[in-house]
């Protein structure tokens, strides 16, 4: 669809968890998927559903001229296994402060209630 917007967000009110090395980080029923062209989905988790006391920010910063500047997150040795934008470009708002998930020792599960 050559007309689709580059990035749609949809609110999924099915049970979402993640895992990393068997540790549960997020536990969501309230969870926004974004969908961007050329990426796979991603969830992005509230963060009172996330275990921030457990990740740490890290020193990378990354930029998408389509979302703004995101902040990472790493969990022990784990390095930049979550991100989210603080303060997201103009029409990206619903995703400001949510934290998003991704790494091979990362697994989000969504759950068939």
């Amino acid at each position: 669809m050559p007309n689709a917007p580059r990035i749609e967000l949809h609110p999924i009110s099915q049970h979402v968890q993640v895992h990393v090395d068997g540790t549960l980080i997020a536990d969501s029923i309230n969870t926004l998927q974004l969908r961007e062209r050329g990426y796979p989905p991603r969830h992005y988790f509230p963060r009172e559903d996330v275990r921030m006391e457990l990740l740490t920010v890290s020193e990378t910063t990354t930029y998408c001229p389509f979302k703004g500047h995101a902040v990472y997150f790493s969990l022990g040795e784990r390095q930049d296994i979550a991100w989210s934008y603080e303060q997201p470009i103009e029409g990206m708002e619903a995703i400001a402060g949510r934290v998003a998930f991704a790494g091979g020792s990362v697994k989000v599960q969504v759950k068939d209630e």
